[in-house]
């Protein structure tokens, strides 16, 4: 199994920080990374005319890797919710039609379908959260719901707010037989799970790097399919199109756009900090490897779910969530303060729509898990 790779990180050993499901600790040879960006921005006359471009190929490449893409069907972007307004904008669900988001799911993949509704005259359809806890069968049965026709299913791979599963390999096929699009919010997949684009097959997979792949905030990725590839962009950029340049005569010698997914990259891409920090993490974690990490966090949360369940605490089956995320949810409400009194031991795990959210990562190690387990059985013992 791999090792915890605590070493690689500036994480105090009094600190259980088991909440990378909110944001991760920045690695520190991703934090080197951002220093070294930030002295080439303070001394811009020194910089290599051909950086950018390399340190953005760099960028591309390791976000593809994480999701078996080629890189020329990534685009660089800012954040989920930019990526979700180019989908908006390429996708285009038909009057007459229903838009299914997941009840309670995050923002990102949901309010960008709300905005358009109304003008595009489509329904917005939230498939409420199964009492079974199944998202998976609820979307299968939303789906095959007869009625207006489904033309797109925007959602997330992982609930963000219960760690709850969502099979894309039973959802995918199920819109492809009905000729629906399919949007992947991957923000708690991407890296930590088999998303495999070429078998998943969606129509954009966007995730964001300041969480479970260790980099920066402002970073982050669109798979787009290249039947997708056609659209009109969020933004209009030079290096969209073929032939707009600053260093040649015509400026705007040919406007076609280029013919892959950089026609989506978000203006300003040349970020010198970000984007060394964005590819180092996803690098890191492509040579750990997905199914190692994966069997790491895994140990991790059942280690956690043996030491919450002694202390009292409503747990979920273990088939319904994924390996790297295990919530505590309270029929009761959430006692008043827990979160502030775990914190106050150097636990720290996040409160998400009633339940207690609980994020290991490799990172994390067992002393961790068991200082974790004894700060919230006190906590509990207090509440009681």
């Amino acid at each position: 199994m791999l090792p915890s790779q605590r070493h690689l990180f500036d994480i105090p050993r009094e600190v259980a920080y088991i909440n990378a499901a909110a944001w991760s600790p920045l690695p520190l040879a991703v934090q080197e990374a951002g220093r070294r960006g930030a002295l080439r921005k303070g001394r811009p006359w020194e910089v290599d005319p051909g950086l950018g471009a390399q340190q953005q190929e760099r960028c591309r490449a390791a976000a593809a890797a994480l999701i078996g893409a080629a890189p020329e069907d990534v685009a660089l972007i800012p954040s989920v919710s930019y990526g979700v307004a180019t989908a908006g904008k390429i996708l285009a669900p038909p009057a007459g039609t229903r838009v299914l988001v997941l009840e309670d799911d995050h923002s990102s993949p949901v309010l960008e379908w709300m905005a358009r509704a109304p003008a595009q005259g489509f329904v917005v359809e939230a498939v409420k959260r199964p009492a079974d806890g199944d998202w998976t069968a609820a979307v299968e049965a939303a789906i095959a719901r007869p009625g207006a026709p489904v033309s797109l299913a925007s959602i997330s791979n992982v609930h963000w707010a219960d760690g709850a599963v969502i099979d894309l390999d039973r959802i995918a096929p199920a819109l492809r037989a009905i000729g629906a699009a399919l949007l992947v919010d991957a923000t708690h997949g991407a890296g930590m799970m088999d998303l495999d684009v070429a078998r998943i097959d969606p129509d954009v997979l966007i995730f964001p790097t300041y969480k479970w792949v260790l980099g920066p905030y402002g970073r982050a990725f669109a798979y787009i399919a290249k039947r997708r590839q056609d659209g009109v962009p969020l933004e209009q950029t030079p290096f969209g199109r073929r032939s707009v340049s600053s260093e040649r005569v015509p400026y705007f010698a040919d406007l076609a756009y280029v013919q892959n997914a950089r026609r989506f990259d978000m203006g300003e891409r040349d970020h010198f900090i970000g984007l060394d920090m964005a590819a180092t993490g996803m690098e890191m974690m492509a040579g750990w490897g997905q199914g190692a990490i994966a069997e790491r966090c895994a140990m991790l949360t059942a280690r956690l779910e043996d030491g919450l369940a002694a202390a009292g605490a409503a747990l979920p089956r273990r088939s319904l969530r994924v390996p790297h995320i295990l919530c505590v949810s309270f029929p009761g409400g959430m006692p008043a303060g827990l979160v502030d009194a775990l914190a106050a031991e150097g636990a720290h795990a996040a409160p998400r729509l009633g339940r207690l959210r609980i994020s290991p990562h490799v990172y994390n190690d067992e002393e961790d898990v068991d200082r974790f387990v004894a700060a919230f059985a006190r906590a509990a013992r207090r509440a009681a």
